[in-house]
C-alpha cells in the first residue's frame, strides 16, 4: 500500500473523475494513481529530450555534415 494524500479538489472536478473511473471500470484512486503515472512518464521524456538538446548544443556543422553524407553528398 502507498502514501496517503489529501486532495482538495472543486465538488465538480470529482464528480466528473469519479464518473470517469465509473465509465473506466476502476476506482478513483487507481485513476489518479494512472494519471499520476501519466505526468511523470511525460516529464521524464521531456527532461530526456532537454538533455539530448544540451548534448547536441554546438554540434550543428557535424549534423550538417552527416545529413548532407546520408543524402548522398559530401
Amino acid at each position: 500500500m502507498g502514501t496517503a494524500m489529501t486532495v482538495r479538489l472543486p465538488e465538480e472536478k470529482h464528480r466528473r473523475l469519479k464518473e470517469l473511473a465509473i465509465r473506466r471500470h476502476t476506482t478513483l484512486n487507481r485513476l489518479i494513481d494512472e494519471m499520476a503515472t501519466m505526468l511523470l512518464a511525460e516529464n521524464d521524456a521531456e527532461t530526456r529530450f532537454l538533455l539530448r538538446v544540451q548534448s547536441g548544443k554546438g554540434k550543428r556543422e557535424r549534423g550538417l555534415e552527416l545529413l548532407a553524407k546520408a543524402k548522398g553528398g559530401e
